[in-house]
Parts: structure tokens; sequence; C-alpha cells
């Protein structure tokens, strides 16, 4: 035995320290792990059966809905800006989707004449989108009284 409690095995030479203490588990102190950041804005991805849960669900269903109208608006704004053909099926989808959306916002300035077309209907529609997705969103967390991502279960 060694001058601190712990066993010394081997011959001379070759010693091998062995420890006398036991790993003892602490139930009050959480393992701890790793995480590494997953973007911007780090949301735990575990399922909570907190009261905020659907809360949580909710925002993430309206950002989503608005993140995909957005990406079709800017579609649109790139399709028009480089002249896409309209008869071809996946432009006048595009189109046909995002028209309902832009309609409001014509007519607010004018459309330059010749190409390549700017549509300034559709800017105005993404920032609109962009600032009601975030309205709505400000809006559950005021109602809610919760932060970004769900609580954890007490």
């Amino acid at each position: 035995m060694g001058r601190d409690g712990n066993v010394m095995t081997g011959g001379p030479g070759r010693r091998r320290l062995l420890s006398m203490t036991t790993k003892t588990e602490r139930p009050d102190v959480p393992p701890l792990t790793p995480t590494t950041p997953r973007g911007p804005i780090d949301i735990p991805a575990q399922a909570h059966t907190s009261s905020g849960s659907s809360i949580w669900t909710a925002t993430r269903i309206i950002a989503l809905t608005l993140t995909v109208l957005e990406t079709f608006l800017l579609a649109r704004f790139a399709l028009l800006l480089f002249g896409a053909n309209a008869s071809q099926p996946l432009v006048s989808f595009v189109y046909g989707v995002t028209e309902p959306l832009v309609r409001p916002f014509q007519g607010i300035f004018g459309q330059p004449e010749g190409p390549p077309t700017v549509d300034l209907a559709a800017v105005l529609a993404v920032v609109f989108f962009l600032l009601l997705g975030a309205l709505v969103v400000a809006g559950v967390r005021a109602v809610t009284g919760r932060r970004a991502g769900p609580r954890p279960s007490d």
C-alpha cells in the first residue's frame, strides 16, 4: 500500500497504481453530457410534457408555414427577375401559389418597364409575412410568458 492509501501492484520497475476509492453515484446531480450548438438558435430536441409544449409546437408550426410562404415569394421574385417562362409548369405553379399573397401589394409602387422585371409586390409581401410571423410569435410568447423553447417539466 502506498502513502495515499492506494494499492501498488507489479514487480520492481513495473508498478501499477490501483485506486482504493469507489465510484459513488449521486442521484441529485444529473450526468453531464456535451452539447453542440445546432444552429443560431439552439433549441433542445427532447420532447417535454410540460404545459408549454403545445405552445412551443404551435410557434414552430407558424414559423415553418411562414418560412415556406416566404420561400415561394422569393422564388417568384427570382423567376420574374430572370424572365422565367410562365408557361413552364413549375413556374406557373409558383406564380399560381403566390398570386393571392402578392395581390394586396400590387399597385403600391409603379412597375418599371422592360426586362428584367423587379416584382416589388413580392418583396413587400416577403417583408409583410416576415413581420407578421415575428408579431404572432412575440404575441404568443407575451401571452404565455414563455421563451423560445419548452421549459423542462418540474
